[in-house]
């Protein structure tokens, strides 16, 4: 996701066209390019640090994206892209749908879920887990896709949220997650910036939190300060890639 709703005169959405000299990209099946799912493209790349979005199934109805995709076709082809994400932003920060990620024990099993596999199949820089969404900043590694990370998080939680349900006697679980996510890659050190001030902002800004420091399931919760991704937060290499601090 942009961060259009800290720059609301900024166009990016010309960011993720698929133009020449872009960064390498990689679908899911190993070959350069884009891929999507339907609706919503992806880019895929082991050279960039991406900025990822993924939520729940029941806090973006399918009858609001449509209404939401009827109200963008009055919009100019190469505006729409920045006001789906400012819409859509908006409508999830405004907390709609079940919220289960509001539970203590499920945002921290869902904070635990993205630290699990750091320096192993990503290097994570920075993350928030709101009551309906989250998001991530992360650079895949060791032949990683974007989609399979985000597979993996959103397999591994739904199991245990259906778990939780079902010890708590409550109705046969439903999709848990959005079949689709949002990405925007990193396309430099101010974009870094940005993203990491956004995603520590979300809490604040959503009315949750006072600081992004008082936060407990974000990088930037003072009891998160000395984990190993401390060491990445803020560094990138000139092509793009994060890149460790001497």
């Amino acid at each position: 996701m942009d961060n259009s709703k800290n720059n609301p005169g900024k166009v990016v959405g010309n960011a993720n066209l698929p133009i020449g000299g872009q960064p390498n990209a990689i679908q899911e099946n190993g070959a350069p390019g884009w891929h999507s799912r339907g609706y919503l493209p992806h880019f895929e790349s082991s050279e960039v640090t991406q900025h990822v979005t993924f939520h729940l199934a029941d806090s973006l109805p399918q009858t609001v994206l449509l209404r939401l995709e009827a109200e963008l076709k009055t919009l100019p082809a190469e505006k729409r892209d920045v006001e789906r994400r400012k819409r859509v932003d908006a409508w999830i920060d405004a907390g709609h749908g079940s919220c289960v990620l509001r539970k203590p024990g499920i945002a921290d099993m869902v904070q635990g879920s993205l630290l699990a596999f750091d320096s192993e199949r990503y290097r994570l820089l920075a993350w928030v887990v709101m009551p309906n969404h989250v998001h991530v900043l992360f650079q895949p590694i060791n032949g990683w896709t974007v989609a399979k990370i985000v597979a993996s998080w959103k397999k591994f939680t739904a199991r245990k949220i259906c778990d939780d349900r079902r010890d708590s006697g409550e109705a046969p679980c439903a999709p848990v997650w959005h079949r689709e996510y949002w990405d925007r890659y990193i396309r430099d050190q101010r974009h870094l910036e940005q993203a990491v001030e956004y995603i520590h902002l979300n809490p604040v800004k959503a009315g949750f939190a006072a600081t992004p420091e008082s936060w407990r399931w974000s990088s930037a919760y003072f009891g998160n300060a000395n984990l190993p991704i401390g060491g990445w937060q803020n560094a990138i290499q000139e092509n793009g890639a994060p890149g460790r601090k001497p």
